[in-house]
């Protein structure tokens, strides 16, 4: 069975890209994040279909704290 993903796009000031990977990543398999742009603090995250409510509010609650904004998709997205 193949697995869909959910994808949105956010940016951060780069010095806290670090401390968002650490969290998500705690949560172990909800969602995964991986940096475009290092530089403008710019970030693809993406969780299965099946856990959309428990990842929305997890970054819903990461807004609150770190400056974290959701954005358009980036009119290029390097391949994985």
């Amino acid at each position: 069975m193949k697995k869909t993903f959910e994808y949105r796009y956010f940016s951060l000031p780069p010095q806290d890209i670090a401390y968002l990977r650490f969290i998500l990543e705690s949560y172990d398999g909800l969602c995964f994040m991986r940096t475009l742009d290092n530089r403008s603090g710019v970030l693809e995250v993406a969780w299965p279909a099946s856990q959309r409510a428990d990842a929305q509010q997890l970054l819903a609650a990461l807004q609150e704290e770190v400056a974290l904004h959701q954005i358009p998709p980036p009119e290029i997205i390097p391949p994985l």
